[in-house]
């Protein structure tokens, strides 16, 4: 198979001015900082919104282990959920992409000739927007594991979309 007209993705770093469209980075930085236990902890206050009440929707919290995908990495699938938002936040402190792209307003179908590549350090967490179209992790280590926080309840939460082919190969 022939990879010369499939783009390659440039990798951008993570900051919240350049992922604002797709949600929120989940950082320490600028966050509001109050002291808390007596002075012995200090918690960054309300560093994303969760967006999951649509619906009669719960919010939880699971943990994922995701598994590195083999060089060159090639974007097939973007998901989204319409029905909230999406968190998620390293456990460790390895670095990690963030593949995001617009929806099309016909459909409403994801734009795939709008993708983004964010690297992530292990110390910055995302938080998709509601009905942002993303891919499914994509961490940089053999095995990863990060806290997410979404949304349980009746409703369908979960649309995917397959293009054939590659759309995009990320060259980490």
């Amino acid at each position: 198979m022939t990879r010369l007209n499939i783009p390659t993705l440039d990798i951008q770093p993570l900051n919240k001015a350049a992922f604002a469209p797709f949600g929120t980075v989940i950082e320490i930085d600028g966050a509001k900082q109050i002291n808390i236990n007596q002075g012995t902890t200090t918690r960054f206050d309300a560093m994303s919104a969760v967006d999951v009440e649509e619906a009669g929707g719960q919010p939880i919290i699971s943990l994922f282990r995701g598994n590195c995908r083999p060089e060159p990495i090639e974007i097939h699938l973007l998901e989204r959920h319409p029905l909230g938002s999406q968190a998620f936040m390293p456990l460790s402190q390895h670095d990690w992409l963030v593949v995001v792209a617009n929806g099309n307003v016909v459909g409403d179908a994801p734009d795939f000739s709008t993708l983004a590549c964010f690297k992530a350090s292990g110390i910055q967490g995302v938080s998709y927007d509601r009905g942002t179209w993303h891919h499914p992790l994509l961490p940089l280590q053999a095995v990863q594991d990060f806290l997410v926080i979404d949304r349980q309840g009746n409703g369908h939460n979960l649309d995917e979309v397959w293009h054939d082919g590659p759309a995009a190969l990320i060259q980490p």
